[in-house]
């Protein structure tokens, strides 16, 4: 089990977990898991690892509907950064313990603070 779900089990949330294979070619994450779940991409969230700069935070997490895309200005302004860009990849596994395309906002390895809610 992952974190997220131990996390879930472990507070007695009712939950269900939904699978799908993943296809090794489709980089498109939150796309993928929405087409396969028949899932609105509206009503899907991706969770993305920023990488802020200047600001006292060095990452920071956001959610965003899979149809929406983040502002990273508006973030940065929110966050008191002065510029937001997405995290390299091999930093956001590092820091939540998840890998890529399966990034969980529950049971990061590193609290990571959660900036207001910036435009998407």
């Amino acid at each position: 089990m992952t974190p997220a779900i131990n996390i879930v089990k472990k507070a007695k949330v009712p939950h269900t977990v939904h699978a799908y294979t993943h296809a090794t070619d489709v980089d498109t994450y939150g796309r993928e898991a929405s087409d396969a779940l028949g899932v609105p991409p509206k009503r899907m969230f991706k969770t993305l690892l920023v990488s802020l700069q200047g600001g006292k935070h060095p990452l920071a997490v956001a959610m965003v509907p899979v149809s929406g895309q983040l502002d990273l200005k508006a973030l940065a302004a929110t966050a008191g950064a002065k510029k937001a860009a997405m995290a390299d990849p091999a930093d956001a596994e590092r820091a939540t313990g998840y890998v890529v395309g399966g990034i969980s906002p529950l049971g990061q390895k590193r609290r990571l603070p959660e900036i207001g809610r910036a435009h998407v």
